[in-house]
């Protein structure tokens, strides 16, 4: 089968929401789809077999691409349609991958080329535009959420990444057997184009040497306000006094979140054991992890399972979570330390993991095993490839 992917994300940056992408594009190559992925300007390539990286045009001048809805987006995905229509005449496809939005042009073109359409849906678009304070416009919202349920309808296939938007889908849905549920839950290494990892030493040097001495709390990922990053670092406070040795590593967040953050944490007088390291490649990112003594996951509101859940659960490392919906679709008080989203819960909840009690080996195996069983690369797979071979 040939497919064409259509992915409006900078691709492959540590910004948006490429790594879904990268990994179904990934694994569908190898199950056989010879693959056109069409995406922004922004971003690196990445080397997958049988798979063509088209790119619009970059317009480096307007910036970097944010997270959720914006007018640069908006922007963008002209040039997206243009390029999309440009390449469904010139080939015939017979299978078109729409992420996000991708999938309000490919509806409409479907009729047209005759293709099937796979809607990659990581949210409810109406609700972004609400969560990211985009328009609060009850018309346009609408408009949104009549469209969604009209691709939803015209797909034929569907896949959700967490199980309330699961749920959410299947009550708009008729065809219960063309929506599959497969989470984000892959985490191996991203292989850039011309790229190296870089050997443990080099790793080793980009850290101060005095924190290898540290009790290291780790947390990796986006410092966008619904993280709770905000609880975490008035949390440490807490574990500070009752643990001088333990240390937190915040990993990731442009340079605007990294001062407001390094400004609470001033003002909390915990400067001195917090560490940002701003936005780094992910091979840096998952070294720290793995440094980590206890992994934190404090996010705040939400409702979509944190793609780096998936990857705490598999680490063998003690993980403290907010107990909050976002979390326990997938997390239990058997994996995990849930605590409530306050800043003395979290401190408590990662001094308990800390300890190194048997209840912390406990859940870390009970995590273990809960990933091998339901979310590991095979399991992945092959949800996948039964999609793919309902749509044959």
């Amino acid at each position: 089968m040939k497919a064409l992917v259509i992915a409006p994300h900078p691709f492959f940056t540590p910004r948006g929401t490429p790594f879904s992408v990268y990994y179904r594009t990934l694994i569908s190559s190898e199950l056989g789809l010879e693959i056109d992925l069409l995406t922004y300007g922004e971003g690196r390539d990445v080397d997958i077999p049988n798979v063509r990286i088209i790119r619009i045009p970059r317009f480096k001048v307007l910036g970097n691409v944010k997270v959720g809805p914006s007018l640069l987006k908006l922007f963008l995905d002209i040039f997206i349609i243009v390029k999309m229509c440009i390449l469904l005449i010139r080939n015939k496809y017979d299978l078109v991958h729409a992420h996000e939005e991708a999938v309000f042009f490919a509806r409409f073109m479907k009729p047209l080329f005759g293709f099937k359409l796979i809607y990659d849906m990581h949210s409810s678009l109406p609700q972004q535009l609400t969560n990211f304070n985009f328009s609060s416009s009850q018309f346009l919202i609408g408009l949104f959420k009549q469209l969604e349920d009209s691709c939803l309808r015209a797909s034929d296939g569907v896949i959700t990444i967490c199980p309330d938007l699961y749920d959410y889908v299947n009550s708009i849905i008729e065809d219960k057997n063309k929506h599959f549920l497969i989470e984000n839950s892959i985490f191996e290494e991203v292989k850039l184009k011309d790229s190296g990892g870089g050997s443990i030493e080099e790793l080793k040097k980009t850290l101060p040497p005095e924190l290898f001495n540290k009790e290291l709390i780790v947390y990796a990922g986006t410092l966008e306000h619904y993280q709770g990053i905000d609880l975490l670092v008035k949390g440490i406070k807490f574990v500070a006094s009752a643990r001088p040795d333990a240390f937190l590593l915040i990993v990731g967040g442009s340079a605007e979140q990294v001062k407001e953050y390094a400004t609470l944490a001033e003002l909390n007088l915990v400067s001195d054991k917090i560490l940002f390291t701003g936005r780094v490649a992910q091979p840096i990112a998952k070294y720290y992890t793995g440094l980590a003594k206890v992994l934190v996951s404090p996010r705040s509101e939400g409702t979509n399972t944190p793609l780096k859940v998936y990857e705490q659960l598999a680490s063998g490392i003690p993980l403290v979570a907010t107990n909050i919906y976002s979390h326990t679709q997938v997390l239990t008080p058997e994996v995990a330390f849930l605590v409530d989203p306050d800043p003395e819960a979290i401190g408590q909840g990662i001094l308990a993991a800390l300890s190194q009690s048997g209840d912390a080996a406990s859940k870390v195996g009970a995590a273990k095993k809960m990933y091998e069983q339901k979310y590991s690369r095979s399991v992945y797979t092959q949800k996948l490839k039964k999609l793919l071979e309902l749509l044959q």
